[in-house]
């Protein structure tokens, strides 16, 4: 019998082939090629090069690409701000496919756990964003950043064993099951509709999982693979549009995809103690980087939505 693992891989190989040479033909047809401004022509730049290196190395490790992608675009102004969006979703697509590859192939996670998160993150998605979009997205990011420190310091307290130490039940459990799948589906589902608001997933749900006593590492293999599937389809939709960079978007993947392989390696081997402090840390980071984006949109509101909605 096939396993759920083998399945999700076979998809995301061919959903990989079809992307990667739509992209290649759209590239090459000639009408689009020519709307292209005089400067995207040709290979990608230093300055792209190294922030796909960055920003997805330190993705493979749990803290996201999008919110540091879009600051050192606008710091060193490779790509205007309405590209910006459309350049993350064509440019991480392939390296956030090969994260979920090597963790779903490389990790061990409780196939029915795994289908049905990521499952619930696609439904969100598809099903939440009519409704999400109506919301304010800086009330969210101002709940989720507070939650979310919160989190991290009962989570600090509890990897020092002074709340609820964490034991060898919780360290080794691969999967879930009963009531704790089915908040963990609804929290996902939840998730992959706020995705279409700007609000990463990564953090919440390594939190989330952690906390209904799911291994850290076993938690990877469901964020990568729900964010593969989810931006497949969101990065198809800004190569048809030709709304996108094409050399900036190029370094992204060009350089992307040997950090991700680096950074796998270093999350599948690092000790369950350390993992639960990166975890620590991660959560931490993106509250801060919440609630920074928070109050820079209370001061200057975005002046789209579409730009969000990556």
């Amino acid at each position: 019998m096939i396993s759920t693992q083998t399945v999700l891989l076979a998809a995301l190989a061919v959903s990989g082939a079809v992307y990667l040479l739509l992209w290649y033909r759209l590239s090459r047809d000639p009408t689009r090629a020519a709307l292209r401004p005089a400067d995207d022509h040709g290979p990608p730049t230093g300055h792209s090069l190294w922030i796909g290196a960055v920003t997805n190395f330190f993705d493979t490790l749990g803290i996201g690409s999008f919110a540091p992608t879009t600051s050192f675009f606008r710091i060193f102004r490779v790509v205007p701000d309405e590209r910006i969006p459309g350049t993350m979703n064509v440019g991480h697509t392939p390296p956030t496919m090969l994260e979920a590859f090597l963790f779903i192939a490389g990790v061990m996670v409780a196939p029915m756990t795994l289908a049905v998160l990521i499952a619930a993150s696609v439904v969100g998605a598809w099903l939440g964003a009519g409704v999400v979009a109506s919301w304010p997205r800086r009330n969210i990011q101002i709940g989720m950043g507070v939650a979310l420190i919160i989190a991290a310091f009962i989570f600090a307290a509890r990897n020092l064993g002074l709340y609820g130490a964490m034991g060898d039940d919780v360290s080794g459990a691969i999967g879930l099951t009963g009531g704790t799948l089915l908040v963990a589906a609804l929290g996902n589902f939840v998730l992959g509709a706020l995705m279409t608001l700007g609000i990463g997933m990564y953090a919440p749900l390594l939190i989330l999982l952690t906390f209904l006593g799911m291994n850290p590492r076993s938690v990877f293999p469901i964020m990568m693979g729900s964010a593969a599937f989810l931006m497949v389809v969101a990065g198809i939709r800004f190569l048809r549009a030709g709304a996108y960079r094409q050399r900036p978007a190029l370094g992204l993947t060009i350089a992307g995809l040997p950090a991700v392989w680096i950074a796998a390696r270093i999350v599948k081997e690092m000790d369950l103690v350390k993992l639960r402090w990166l975890v620590a840390a991660v959560v931490l980071y993106t509250a801060v980087t919440m609630l920074r984006a928070a109050w820079r949109e209370r001061r200057d509101p975005p002046a789209g939505a579409s730009r969000e909605a990556s």
